[in-house]
């Protein structure tokens, strides 16, 4: 049984070359914007790659849900994420530094209902159960339940824990529509053949960002940097990555390419007009 509070995958305790050194271990938290076992498929061999390429041991360490994870991140209980959630005003003040980014098209904020609903206007939710991945998800939850509260359309939000199980409430008919980004949206309709109607998109945002704790010492994030950089110009690891993508339904051209936190003027801005609550 998962532990109800955190899931340290121990899957994720990777056979390790000869030439990563005897030492400290690293956690690396990946927001969960699928079920842990999709999560686990996609980032077990990226960084079990990223572990023997660099010389510097990394852990995958993933909650039950992407706000469990984010908690994990607040805590300082990780050193390196793959996250969204950390460009507020406040959590910016923690001191995490942007690295790399994953290549994605834009993702933009998405509401969506089923392709055969009746449902064709935004103001026809107003009431209803709306469901969410959760209460951290940047683009899927603050960018698109802040729209909705924008336009005074006062809807009952509901929190699924990850991305494909709100998907699976939408489709059950447990919600009438689907707060999302548009890259998963597209990678569901791949995987799982449903076909959305999107009622509305957001302006574009990066996909998440590689980012590194400050305890980090120069020489090891140089290394995970440049194996997280490298990965698509190497083989072995364009391989990984294009099964690892195909796993989760995204484009197999994603790879990772450097960044700073200057890629993220847009969710700063954002946050300068989200009301507090939200933040």
């Amino acid at each position: 049984m998962l532990n109800r509070f955190f899931l340290l995958a121990a899957f994720a305790l990777l056979p390790v070359a000869p030439a990563i050194a005897d030492g400290v271990t690293y956690r690396f938290s990946p927001v969960n914007q699928w079920d842990i076992n999709k999560t686990a498929a996609y980032w077990n061999p990226i960084i079990k790659y990223v572990s023997e390429k660099s010389g510097v041991r990394l852990e995958l360490k993933i909650g039950r849900t992407s706000a469990d994870t984010t908690a994990y991140v607040l805590a300082k209980e990780v050193e390196f994420v793959f996250s969204n959630h950390l460009f507020s005003p406040d959590r910016e003040k923690l001191g995490w530094k942007v690295f790399g980014r994953r290549w994605t098209p834009p993702l933009q904020g998405a509401i969506a209902v089923p392709a055969d609903s009746p449902i064709t206007r935004l103001e026809e939710l107003r009431g209803q159960e709306v469901v969410f991945a959760g209460p951290e998800a940047f683009v899927g939850y603050k960018v698109t339940y802040g729209y909705l509260l924008s336009k005074n359309i006062e809807v009952k939000a509901v929190f699924a824990g990850n991305q494909n199980a709100a998907f699976a409430q939408l489709f059950a008919g447990k919600a009438l529509a689907v707060g999302s980004n548009s890259a998963l949206i597209d990678g569901y309709s791949i995987k799982e053949g449903k076909k959305f109607r999107v009622l509305w998109t957001s302006e574009g945002f990066h996909d998440l960002a590689l980012m590194a704790s400050s305890k980090v010492p120069d020489k090891d994030l140089k290394a995970v940097t440049s194996a997280f950089i490298g990965m698509h110009n190497d083989p072995s690891g364009k391989a990984i990555l294009q099964k690892a993508s195909e796993e989760v339904g995204l484009d197999q051209k994603a790879y990772f390419l450097p960044a700073t936190g200057a890629d993220y003027a847009a969710y700063r801005r954002f946050y300068q007009t989200l009301p507090p609550n939200l933040r």
